[in-house]
């Protein structure tokens, strides 16, 4: 099992509060509890977990998930399938279309190394996708992406997807391996009983493409969905068979704030305070480039904040009363408002228990956008 560590042992064993800042740390023993979490809401409802790396971009941590039950991984880029698949993990699946003569090319090279299975909603691609197949000398798995509400990519539920589906049994080079999707409208609706309607009512049509195909001969044997916003919701749902949330496993101020989302905090980033113009104002030397406020702001390890902003290099954080502390030169550590866009910003990620580093990890896929 690959490990991808960086050989910096004099960091080993080292506060929290020494690093270098900015600097992407998560605590090992509660990421290890939410991985466990995800696992065993998997377990309890019979189905596969096949948890999604595009937010952690760590082979490492790839590798724990899968020791904890995950069936596979899924990825949202090649790049990161490659970068997965030269870790040693062989069950990847692209959940993403894979378009152009370069991009298929590599896709079918990967194919003789990893189980690969790739995502496709449309007949031009399914062509393109069996030519190369065939002209390599492999069989390619493939999963129609459907449509269920979120208005992204994907064919519509029922007949198109029953008629895709026939169109790659058709196809040599290809194998049709079953259908996918993602809830993700239904995720920051707040009302429980509503928003479990909603997920129940998108995976239906999910399952009944499932279905329908099923009643016209042709075996599905992949009905995945589910991300972490709703996760708990879709396990349960009749006739799924595996889900792909992953971002959980650290969770952030937008999956507990937009998605209701429990898991404990894993994920913070360790600031330092540069200057201190005023007593309700800190500034820190982490700003846009180190940590999103796309989705939601980070969130300062702090009492009393009225208000925090990011600009390209700098937090500057507003308090509501005056304060002297932290001072110039104290670490300060912030609650990651959006894991899946801070992640990519960082080299390294940095595992602690009990605040002190374990391990520190190449974050490998940042970059793998291709």
């Amino acid at each position: 099992m690959s490990t991808q560590t960086i050989e910096r042992p004099a960091l080993l064993g080292a506060d929290k509060r020494s690093l270098d800042t900015p600097a992407l740390v998560v605590d090992l023993d509660v990421m290890e509890r939410n991985i466990a979490r995800i696992a065993a809401a998997c377990r309890d409802a019979g189905i596969g977990w096949r948890p999604h790396t595009k937010g952690q971009k760590v082979p490492a941590i790839a590798h724990k998930m899968l020791a904890a039950g995950a069936i596979g991984i899924t990825c949202a880029k090649l790049g990161e399938a490659e970068v997965m698949a030269a870790a040693g993990i062989r069950g990847i699946m692209v959940a993403n279309q894979i378009a152009g003569a370069q991009k298929i090319a590599r896709l079918v090279r990967l194919r003789r190394t990893a189980d690969v299975i790739v995502a496709v909603d449309d007949a031009g691609n399914v062509a393109a996708l069996a030519a190369a197949a065939r002209e390599a000398g492999v069989k390619l798995p493939v999963v129609i992406e459907v449509n269920i509400g979120l208005e992204r990519a994907g064919v519509e539920p029922g007949a198109p997807c029953l008629e895709l589906a026939r169109l790659i049994v058709r196809s040599p080079g290809v194998e049709f391996a079953g259908v996918m999707s993602w809830e993700g409208h239904a995720a920051p609706i707040t009302d429980p009983a509503a928003k479990a309607e909603a997920v129940r009512v998108a995976v239906a049509k999910l399952t009944a493409s499932a279905e329908l195909c099923r009643a016209n001969g042709i075996p599905v044997d992949i009905v995945s969905c589910g991300g972490t916003g709703t996760y708990a919701l879709s396990a349960v749902q009749p006739g799924i068979t595996e889900i792909q949330a992953g971002g959980g496993i650290f969770c952030d101020i937008h999956y507990r704030t937009h998605y209701g989302i429990e898991h404990p905090y894993a994920m913070t980033l360790m600031t330092t305070v540069t200057s201190r113009p005023n007593p309700t104002r800190i500034v820190c030397d982490a700003g846009k480039k180190a940590m999103s406020g796309d989705a939601a702001l980070p969130q300062p390890l702090l009492e009393h904040v009225k208000s925090v902003r990011l600009s390209a290099e700098h937090a500057t954080i507003e308090l509501e009363r005056p304060n002297p502390e932290p001072r110039v030169g104290d670490p300060l550590e912030f609650v990651v408002g959006y894991t899946d866009t801070t992640v990519h910003l960082h080299e390294t990620m940095y595992g602690v228990r009990n605040g002190r580093v374990e391990v520190a990890w190449p974050i490998a896929g940042r970059g793998r956008l291709q």
